[in-house]
């Protein structure tokens, strides 16, 4: 049985090093991989989901339908969501969750040691994201607020009403402005809350100590902690969502397959083969992406990718041999 001790201030009231959001794909399988200690690279079996999230040892997945599902270590309840099905967006925190509801409010569950499950009152929130012991919401007028702990300040946001996204990492926090500016705040002895200058950036993303930002020509940038290599991205120009983790990172390509850069210590960054892919997160040691399932048969699509494309034909010329004249009873021969 669920609990129905979510904490929110409302009658009904993302360590996600990053914000995970509804967003517009076909419903999906979850993947995982890397540190599995209480089975957090181990999710669900189903292939009905839209939105991923992933914290320090347990994971969360959202339904078309809008309710939660949490997976992993779950003793303080962190994996263990609100019921409903009025979700619209999801936050693993160090050992806390957020979900963003249709109305524009939040909830909270998990740990609440600092007040970082505790949202603030009232709707018009549409974006959420949980650090490591706090957590940040962007409001529908462009501003920020911050609750739980703030021994870094990385709870207490710039004033300013032109901000369009956020992260939370372990002890900083990062906003993207609409100008496409970056600002940074709270711990920055490695310099994760230093972001760099300029316009030009379309996406965020905080891991525990290192930071990633998405440019509008599809490369990204990274800086902050980079002991493992985990805030030097890969070359090339052809990513579309990005994934801070504890030390590692993650991207999305334009072609659906996944990257991975930094620690690899528990293989978090030995991402799996494919390029039917269209979410990622990146957990303190582990990692999820949402793989499109494919519902249709579909003639020719040889490797259940859904669609027809020169794979298949690769596929068909290295593992198959037609020859009519030999065997005219071969399904593939169609007389004239």
């Amino acid at each position: 049985m669920k609990r129905l001790s979510c904490f929110s201030v409302l009658a009904l009231a993302i360590f996600c090093f990053s914000a995970s959001a509804l967003q517009a794909v076909e419903p999906g399988e979850v993947n995982g991989w890397g540190f599995n200690s209480d089975g957090q690279a181990n999710p669900p079996d189903g292939n009905n989901y839209v939105a991923i999230a992933a914290g320090v040892f347990h994971s969360l997945a959202l339904t078309p339908d809008g309710s939660i599902v949490g997976w992993g270590d779950s003793s303080s309840g962190q994996a263990d969501p609100c019921d409903g099905n009025d979700f619209v967006a999801i936050s693993s925190g160090g050992y806390h969750g957020l979900a963003l509801t249709s109305d524009g409010s939040i909830v909270g569950w998990g740990s609440n040691n600092h007040g970082q499950a505790t949202p603030p009152a009232g709707t018009g929130f549409i974006a959420i994201a949980a650090g490591y012991e706090h957590s940040l919401a962007l409001t529908s007028d462009g501003s920020i607020v911050g609750w739980g702990l703030n021994s870094f300040s990385q709870a207490t946001p710039p004033a300013g009403n032109d901000f369009v996204a956020i992260a939370a990492g372990g002890w900083h926090s990062l906003a993207l402005k609409s100008d496409g500016s970056i600002v940074g705040w709270g711990a920055n002895y490695d310099g994760q809350a230093t972001p760099p200058a300029g316009t030009g950036f379309i996406a965020i993303a905080a891991g525990s100590e290192h930071s990633l930002a998405l440019t509008w020509d599809g490369s990204i940038v990274g800086w902050g902690r980079n002991l493992d290599g985990q805030a030097t991205p890969p070359p090339g120009n052809d990513f579309v969502v990005i994934a801070a983790g504890g030390e590692h990172s993650l991207a999305l390509t334009t072609d659906g397959s996944v990257v991975g850069w930094g620690a690899n210590d528990y293989g978090q960054v030995t991402t799996p083969e494919g390029n039917d892919f269209v979410a990622i997160a990146a957990g303190l040691y582990h990692s999820l992406a949402l793989e499109r399932y494919c519902s249709f048969v579909l003639a020719g699509d040889l490797n259940n990718d859904c669609r027809v494309d020169l794979v298949d034909f690769a596929d068909f010329s290295s593992n198959w041999l037609v020859d009519c004249k030999l065997d005219p009873n071969d399904p593939a021969c169609v007389h004239k």
